[in-house]
């Protein structure tokens, strides 16, 4: 793509990990990879538009029923959609199924936009990811299918080793940092074809590994604060998504909206723009 490239709007598509969590603000709210993309595309394009439509939880299945339309529906230059992974996480998985959502997706958001954007999701090294690499590799072959079938372009996270680095993860071990979300915003940005800020695949520096007791201390905590949580919601069919919506939805109204910031020279957090309301659907 030309490093002179210009987009005027931005819709994301996808569960947690475009949701932003868990990249937590001051004000209660989340500011993922997709909300700092945003606010580098406003600082470029006066009149920028953006819309989150990502919830957390979601399968791949949810994903297409209850955001795809409503993005397709918004005509943005850049739509990107990330989705499929929590599917692959589960115990049982029809990979039959999750290939064929998938396809109906990228089959319905891409006449819809200008650029397409899907991705191969980054991972934490460690044994879950060992568990269910095969799952996600096939996940990621597909996605490189449905692009070059479709003109969609790819960001791919996966082989990144600084990515894979467990000091990019929260304690949740699930979702990124602050830091993991700037480096997936600058992946984003270059194939956009935007001019480089950095090299988002600097690894980190070396540390000294915990000492055994702080693993311990360390896994209690993430045993106790999320592995038996989400447990819990796998075995009473509840998701940490239920009754909630994107960040730029309105259910009330059954229609998405776009935000733009009071100053393009100076974005500020996603939270602080300024609504604009679409079109409902027809």
């Amino acid at each position: 793509m030309e490093t002179n490239a210009s987009y005027n709007s931005l819709v994301a598509v996808g569960d947690s990990f475009t949701e932003g969590m868990s990249d937590l603000l001051p004000d209660g709210s989340y500011r993922g990879w997709a909300d700092v993309l945003a606010g580098r595309l406003a600082a470029r394009t006066p009149g920028f538009r953006y819309a989150n439509l990502a919830v957390r939880g979601k399968l791949i299945g949810q994903i297409v029923d209850e955001q795809v339309d409503v993005a397709a529906a918004m005509r943005a230059d850049v739509v990107t959609l990330v989705g499929g992974l929590n599917d692959t996480l589960r115990p049982k998985c029809d990979m039959g199924m999750v290939r064929g959502r998938l396809e109906e997706a990228v089959e319905r958001l891409a006449p819809s936009c200008d650029t397409l954007v899907l991705m191969r999701s980054p991972g934490r090294n460690g044994p879950v990811m060992e568990r269910f690499r095969p799952r996600m590799e096939e996940l990621f072959a597909l996605v490189d299918d449905l692009a070059a079938r479709h003109g969609a372009v790819v960001v791919d996270l996966y082989g990144a080793a600084a990515l894979g680095d467990p000091r990019m993860w929260d304690v949740d071990r699930l979702h990124l940092t602050g830091d993991g979300h700037t480096r997936v915003a600058e992946a984003v940005w270059q194939t956009l074809g935007l001019p480089p800020e950095n090299d988002w695949r600097t690894p980190l520096s070396t540390a000294v590994p915990p000492g055994w007791a702080r693993r311990r201390v360390d896994d209690l905590r993430f045993a106790r604060e999320h592995l038996m949580p989400w447990i819990g919601r796998r075995l009473t069919g509840r998701s940490s998504g239920d009754g909630r919506t994107g960040a730029q939805y309105s259910a009330e109204l059954g229609r998405a909206f776009w935000v733009t910031p009071e100053d393009n020279g100076v974005p500020g957090p996603v939270a602080t723009w300024r609504r604009i309301d679409s079109a409902p659907l027809s």
